[in-house]
């Protein structure tokens, strides 16, 4: 049974830091594309970061780019993301995802498209 599991989230006040994971599980998940999405009340839910089932290419969305970063651990079957910088428009609830194949096209996972897995996510609350 394929499944993704986030933790990491919390409480922190602006400017400080947090660090996400992801853990998946259910199939060897080194080939495939997965992604951190999140959810704000009153807003649209939106892309945060995508990264490549090797790791070597990510995408950001404008809004963190240069304060978070996505990586992930193959061996672990886990994917992160550091989250520095922290504003309280930061505030929403992350979750992860997954594609299902390596044979989608980065643009369009890097437009919030191709994920057929989601983890329940984690909460993030940022105080200023």
């Amino acid at each position: 049974q394929v499944q993704l599991v986030e933790s990491g989230g919390g409480l922190v006040q602006g400017g400080g830091s947090l660090r996400l994971a992801c853990v998946a599980s259910g199939r060897t998940w080194g080939d495939y594309p997965m992604a951190w999405i999140r959810s704000a009340p009153g807003k649209d839910r939106s892309l945060v970061a995508v990264i490549s089932g090797s790791g070597n290419t990510t995408f950001y969305a404008d809004s963190v780019k240069g304060r978070f970063t996505i990586f992930r651990d193959n061996t672990k079957n886990t994917m992160y993301l550091q989250m520095d910088s922290l504003k309280p428009e930061d505030t929403a609830r992350y979750y992860c995802g997954a594609a299902s194949t390596n044979r989608i096209a980065f643009r369009i996972l890097a437009s919030g498209r191709g994920y057929q897995y989601w983890g329940q996510g984690t909460q993030v609350t940022v105080s200023s």
